[in-house]
Parts: C-alpha cells; sequence; structure tokens
C-alpha cells in the first residue's frame, strides 16, 4: 500500500491526503511518534518516513468551503495526545487561545440509558434548527440502538450505518425461532416464543391465533414442563381442553413433521434442512386471507432475509452433512452476520455512524459516544498464538496499532464545528473509566490553568432527567376495599387464617376476587412441590399402616417417595439434593414411629375436620385438613403439623399471628375432625423436616393446648366480627412487623415486595 501511494504522489497530477496531520510535528515528537502505534499521528509519520517527506513539507487543502477545524482547537487535540514520553512539554506551552474550547461540550451521565437520552436531546434539537445536519459517531452498537429508540419518541427514525443485524429482524427472528423450537422438542418457552411472533398465524386470523395460543398456555404450558414433542403437549390436556386445542395441534404437528424429522436425524443434508424449514416457517406465517411467504418476505427485512435463504440454499451443496439439532446454532450465526439497512425513510439530517463511515463525512454537531476505556477505545485483547516479539519479527503491526486508528478517529471528531463528548459513569451496575483521551485532555487543561468543568453541559442531563418527570406527583392511598357483607367469605381454612391477620388484602383478592397468580412457565419445582411430595408420602405411609411399623417400612416409604417425586425425579437439582434429603427424612420418621407407636392408640393422617360458630352476620365455618393427630392410649390427643419451611416462634402464636395448630386443637376439643370425636387436647407440635443438619426435630408449644385453642378461636371470632362490620375494610399489611413472607398480591396492593422467597411448604 505505501509504494503504491509513493507511486500515486509522484505522478504528475497525483494527490495523496493525509486526514487531520499535525504539521507541526517537531523532530523531537516524531520520533516518539514512530515509537509509539497508539498515537493517531503514527500511520501517517510512518508512512511519511517511507516516502520521506517531512510533515511540514506537506500543503494544505485548498479551501473549498467544507468545514475547518478552529487551529486553536487541532493545537489543543494534538497537544492533548501528543506520545506520553513528552508531556513535560506541557509545562512550557504557551497560552492557548481562548476559542479553543468554543463549541465543545463534555457530559459525564449516570448510565447508558441516560446517555442515550441525552444524545438523543443533542440531535432532536438540531432538527429545529433548518439546514443543520449532526451526528452520533461511537462504536458500542448498543448505545447505537438505544439513542435509535430514544429518538422515536418524537417520530424520528434516524439513519444508522451499521444497520441492524437480520437476526434482530422479525423475519430474521421468525426464522430462528421456528427452527429452535423444534430443536427444543416443542419445550414451553420455545414453544410460545415462536407461536407469538408477529408473523405466526397458523393459517387463521392473527388476532384470533393469538387468542388460541393464550389459552393453550394457560392449559398446557404453564408449571412444569410437559413431556416433549406434540404428543407429550397433548398428554398434558384433559379431555375437554384436548377437543379444543387438538385440532389445531396436529395442524402443528402436519407443518412441522418435515423439520421435526430431520432435526431428530444424526446426519441429513444442508439444503434438505433448508427446504423443510422453509416450507414450515411459511406455513406457519400463512393467515387466513394471506399467504406465508407473503408475510413472512415483505418488506426491506422480508427482501433481505429471503436474499440470504436463496444464497444459502445455493451454497448448501458444498456444505458436509450436519446432526439435524446443529441446525439452529448454524443458521442464528449466519443470521447475525447479515446486516439490513432500509433503503428510505429516514431522517435527511441526522445520522448514526460508526468510526470507519464517519471517516469521510461531515455535520454541523458530532456527539462522540461511549468514550470510555473498553469501548472507546477498545481493549487490546492478548493473542494466543503470537508474541509481542514475534509479531515484530513477523513485520506485522503491534496490537496497539488498533488504538493509534481510534484515537486518530477521536482527534478527527474534535474538527466538527460543535462537539459533544459522553460517556456512562457506570455500565451494568459497575463503575468505568473515562476513556485515555478525556483524561489525557483533563490533565492538559489542567496544567494551563482551566478547569475542565468549565466544557462539562449539565443543563442536558438536567433536561434528561425530567423529560419522563411528571409535572406533579400525586400520591394515591392503598386500597382498602369494603365488599358488602354477602359477599365476604362464610368459611375459611386454618392454614388462611394466618394469611387473613398478617394481610387481609390477599384474601380479599383471593377469596372475593377470586383472583389466583398464574404458574410459572416451564417451572422448576419449588419448595411448595417439595413440602407437597413429603406431605403425601407421610401421609400414604400412614394411611397404609395405621398402627404396626413392619419391619421393612422403610423400603416402603422409600418406594411410595418415589412414585410422589415421580418423574421429577429426573430433574437434576430434584434428583441430586430433595430426594437425598428425603431418604434421610424417611429412615428418621420410621425410627420415631417405631419409638411413639407402643403408647398410641390411633393416628389419623390427613384427617378433615370443622367447626361452626356464630358471628355477626351468621354462621361462620372453619375448616381443617390436620397433617396428624394421634389418639394415645390415655385417650388425649395430640395435634401435628408437619412442617419442610420455617417454624412460627412462640411470640407469632401466642398473639395470634401463626394460629393453625390451636385453631386445629380447637376442632379437636371440640369433636370437628371426622372419626377422632370428643378428647382433650394434651399435645401441640411442630415437626421440622428438613432433611438437613439437624435431619428433623419436633419442637413442642410450650402453652397449655386447651388454653391456647381457646385463645386462638376467641381471636378468630373477634376477626369475623370485626370484618362482619361493612365498614372494615380489607387492609393490605397492616402491621409491617408481622407480614406474611411472601404474597401473590403485593403488586396489587400497589406495596413494595416484603420478601423475595417463596412458599416454604405446603398446606
Amino acid at each position: 500500500t505505501a509504494a503504491l501511494i509513493a507511486v500515486i504522489a509522484d505522478l504528475p497530477a497525483g494527490r495523496v491526503v493525509l486526514p487531520g496531520l499535525d504539521r507541526a510535528l517537531d523532530d523531537e515528537t516524531r520520533t516518539a511518534v514512530l515509537e509509539d502505534p497508539a498515537h493517531p499521528q503514527h500511520g501517517l509519520c510512518v508512512l511519511l518516513r517511507r516516502l520521506a517527506v517531512s510533515p511540514s513539507d506537506v500543503q494544505l487543502w485548498p479551501d473549498q468551503g467544507l468545514p475547518s477545524t478552529p487551529p486553536a482547537r487541532a493545537s489543543l487535540v494534538n497537544e492533548a495526545l501528543r506520545p506520553a514520553a513528552t508531556t513535560e512539554k506541557w509545562r512550557a506551552l504557551p497560552p492557548i487561545a481562548g476559542d479553543a474550547l468554543d463549541g465543545v461540550q463534555r457530559i459525564d451521565c449516570v448510565g447508558p440509558q441516560e446517555e442515550a437520552g441525552v444524545i438523543a436531546l443533542l440531535l432532536r434539537a438540531i432538527v429545529e434548527q433548518p439546514g443543520k445536519r449532526a451526528s452520533l459517531i461511537t462504536p458500542d452498537r448498543g448505545l447505537a440502538r438505544r439513542v435509535a429508540a430514544e429518538l422515536k419518541r418524537w417520530d424520528i427514525d434516524v439513519d444508522d450505518s451499521a444497520g441492524q443485524p437480520l437476526d434482530r429482524t422479525p423475519p430474521g427472528t421468525f426464522l430462528r425461532l421456528t427452527a429452535e423450537m423444534l430443536a427444543e422438542e416443542f419445550a414451553p418457552v420455545p414453544l410460545l416464543a415462536a407461536l407469538k411472533h408477529p408473523l405466526a398465524a397458523g393459517g387463521l386470523d392473527v388476532a384470533a391465533f393469538r387468542a388460541w395460543v393464550r389459552r393453550f398456555e394457560m392449559a398446557a404450558l404453564r408449571g412444569p414442563r410437559p413431556a416433549p414433542g406434540i404428543v407429550g403437549l397433548k398428554s398434558a390436556l384433559s379431555d375437554k381442553e384436548a377437543a379444543e386445542f387438538g385440532d389445531r395441534l396436529g395442524h402443528l404437528a402436519d407443518l412441522a413433521a418435515p423439520l421435526d424429522r430431520l432435526i431428530a436425524l444424526p446426519q441429513c443434508q444442508l439444503g434438505d434442512l433448508i427446504d423443510a424449514h422453509v416450507g414450515f416457517a411459511e406455513g406457519l406465517a400463512a393467515s387466513d386471507g394471506e399467504s406465508g411467504a407473503a408475510r413472512l418476505w415483505a418488506g426491506d427485512a422480508g427482501e433481505a432475509a429471503a436474499t440470504f435463504i436463496a444464497n444459502l440454499r445455493q451454497a448448501a451443496s458444498g456444505f458436509a452433512p450436519l446432526p439435524g439439532d446443529r441446525y439452529p446454532a448454524l443458521l442464528g450465526g449466519l443470521l447475525s452476520m447479515q446486516v439490513v439497512r432500509p433503503r428510505y425513510g429516514r431522517h435527511p439530517r441526522l445520522a448514526i455512524w460508526g468510526p470507519l463511515e464517519a471517516r469521510l463525512q461531515h455535520a454541523d454537531l458530532l456527539v462522540l459516544g461511549g468514550l470510555n476505556e473498553g469501548t472507546w477505545p477498545a481493549e487490546v485483547a492478548a493473542d494466543p498464538w503470537l508474541s509481542r516479539p514475534m509479531r515484530r519479527d513477523f513485520g506485522l503491526p503491534a496490537p496497539e496499532r488498533r488504538i493509534g486508528l481510534a484515537a486518530h478517529d477521536f482527534a478527527q471528531g474534535m474538527g466538527a464545528p460543535e462537539v459533544v463528548l459522553t460517556r456512562a459513569l457506570r455500565v451494568e451496575g459497575t463503575p468505568t473509566v473515562p476513556s485515555r483521551w478525556l483524561l489525557r485532555l483533563d490533565g492538559l487543561l489542567r496544567s494551563i490553568g482551566i478547569d475542565p468543568a468549565r466544557i462539562h453541559g449539565g443543563r442536558w442531563l438536567d433536561w434528561q432527567a425530567k423529560l419522563d418527570r411528571p409535572a406533579a406527583v400525586r400520591p394515591i392511598a392503598p386500597p382498602m376495599p369494603c365488599p358488602p357483607i354477602d359477599k365476604r367469605p362464610r368459611t375459611i381454612r386454618v392454614t388462611e387464617v394466618e394469611l387473613w391477620r398478617r394481610d387481609p388484602y390477599a384474601i380479599y383478592a383471593r377469596r372475593i376476587l377470586r383472583l389466583k397468580s398464574l404458574d410459572p412457565i416451564d417451572a422448576e419445582p419449588s419448595a411448595a412441590d417439595r413440602g407437597i411430595w413429603i406431605h403425601r408420602a407421610l401421609e400414604r405411609f400412614v394411611q397404609k399402616f395405621p398402627q404396626d411399623v413392619p419391619a421393612d417400612a422403610l423400603e416402603c416409604l422409600l418406594a411410595i417417595g418415589r412414585q410422589e417425586f415421580g418423574p421429577q425425579m429426573n430433574r437434576p437439582a430434584v434428583g441430586a439434593f430433595w430426594w437425598p434429603r428425603f431418604e434421610r427424612i424417611a429412615r428418621w420418621f420410621v425410627d420415631n414411629e417405631r419409638e411413639r407407636r407402643p403408647s398410641l392408640g390411633v393416628i389419623f393422617a390427613e384427617v378433615k375436620g370443622r367447626l361452626e360458630f356464630a358471628g355477626p352476620a351468621g354462621a361462620f365455618t372453619l375448616t381443617a385438613t390436620a397433617d396428624r393427630v394421634e389418639c394415645g392410649k390415655d385417650g388425649r390427643l395430640a395435634v401435628i403439623d408437619y412442617k419442610t419451611g420455617a417454624l412460627p416462634n412462640a411470640r407469632e402464636i401466642e398473639f395470634g399471628f401463626a394460629p393453625q395448630l390451636p385453631l386445629e386443637a380447637a376442632i379437636a376439643a371440640a369433636g370437628g375432625f371426622a372419626g377422632v370425636g370428643h378428647a382433650e387436647v394434651a399435645a401441640l407440635q411442630f415437626w421440622r423436616l428438613s432433611g438437613g443438619n439437624p435431619v428433623a426435630e419436633i419442637k413442642e408449644v410450650k402453652a397449655d393446648p386447651m388454653e391456647s385453642a381457646a385463645a386462638a378461636l376467641a381471636g378468630l371470632q373477634r376477626l369475623v366480627a370485626a370484618f362482619d362490620s361493612p365498614d372494615t375494610a380489607y387492609q393490605s399489611v397492616p402491621d409491617p412487623e408481622f407480614a406474611p413472607r411472601f404474597s401473590d398480591y403485593a403488586h396489587l396492593a400497589r406495596v413494595m415486595e416484603w420478601s423475595a422467597g417463596g412458599p416454604g411448604e405446603a398446606e
């Protein structure tokens, strides 16, 4: 390249343009520049040395009416970026002209979103000035996308020279998602991602298809993952649901069958995969009034996707056979390398450029964004194959050469009539380091007695902060619903009384509004599921052996546990962590049973009970399902609650915020449990079954059981009487000290979550 440039320079009409050359370099500085690949003048000086030309011999380009850099600013930038070995010359600098900083601003923003908002405001302001042009220059693609999104609040579509990766456009995303859906065997998340895509219609009206997908999601995809494939999805449906969704699932299976068959193969041709995939994507994109091809390949992005598929299909004959399940990854990688650039419809005076595209363009305002170390300039990656001496010996440029090119782009950007330098103080919560060029500029200004804060543009930060700030803040009072008495519940479970005391609004939402939280999609088993499985296993064991414990009791309990854990045993977390804990619980439980059974009569497991009493608005019924009620040989009862999570403390029980066991004792004392009969309650116990260390422990309520039962029942009667008044509201968390550990309705009550945890046990 240097030889070619030398020939051009020697031609009679030849011209070589050296953009941004510092013609005032002295010999000492030029020598340092030649040794510093990270300097913006390094490449130009190396070329001039090759051409045997001094920088001072290079002529200025004739004035053609283009914007020119103020000489004072050019001198300032060149001094700020001089080689580190010569920065002692800053001490002897003559005064810099006062207009050196005219038109230059620096804005340090809190984060990338604030930086994008400030840049968008700067560009928007230029639109108000007829004939003026503005551009953002940044190597940060994330910042460029944020700025483009911010400008849309004013209906401004900005021209981004880097375009948009094809895999981020609707057709590219749809192609990628449909392939991943089949590779993942119709797992809930990839299935919904594809079916909820705007291009998906499945032969129906788009709105009708989307409504069908939402109903199907509720029926089959919430909660634990169904079995793989369409067959697994159908098996997750009830008979009634199968009648509603079966035909549409069958149509989806027919569309996907060719590609599904190929993806399952260990080796297949890429061309066959492409053909089957295009057929499936077009079939799924077809609506009731438009073909799939017409919808999928429409617009600039659709045309680019069609061209990509045609080129890929043409090149597929030279591609080696591949496993079918690798196709989505291959397709996604190839799609990400294609770029879509709109042909029209962008703003004529605003643009977003990368540093390379900015080299031959001009604007009245340039915003140099993302000026943080690691972004601009980018980090110099360590070469795993060639050391620095090896690169030098091979004649390859040093890794810092790219920093020198980036520094040259920065220096050129500083030449616009108006320049704004922006950066984010934090990115993803991590403090950032200002670009070395900003630090150099600050150091130079301080050395010549100028405060760097002089160029800081704080007003733009203020305007950006006010952009989404409401004119007035009107706090809304917390909800205080007072439904009619005839709409309030007249029955409650003992497990809900605690919630009623701690968070009445949750009872209102659950029992009166009848709102139920949705299960997560493709949910992992939770601590509540573990509690349910352990409760059921112990219940079945006690019901199977109500009196004597057999010799093989441990094997029997483990077999019951395997049935209750069921297919979830295949999940790593369940098999590796929860099942070993259950094995330890089972050993403790069997040993404990052998020790307790001789002093017991009959044991009742999961026994249902009820207690009715009068309230101001009529009869009120309390129901319960006790985990275990033991009838001793002396005729007295012990009421036991299995806990796989945290236990309530004595204070919560005393003040009625954990009344489950005392209320069950009240039901037992009144003969409310089926088959148990009237008897005195002698003990209230929590059996904490953690499977950890300790494996399990028995905690007995220290207060007298009958007195606790009477106090809990009296407290419930007072609570019923209070809510039988039409003026009593279902307030959210009236006492924050006793707030529940979790709530499904905190967002409806417009309060902050008081815990990130979930339920620790089954009811």
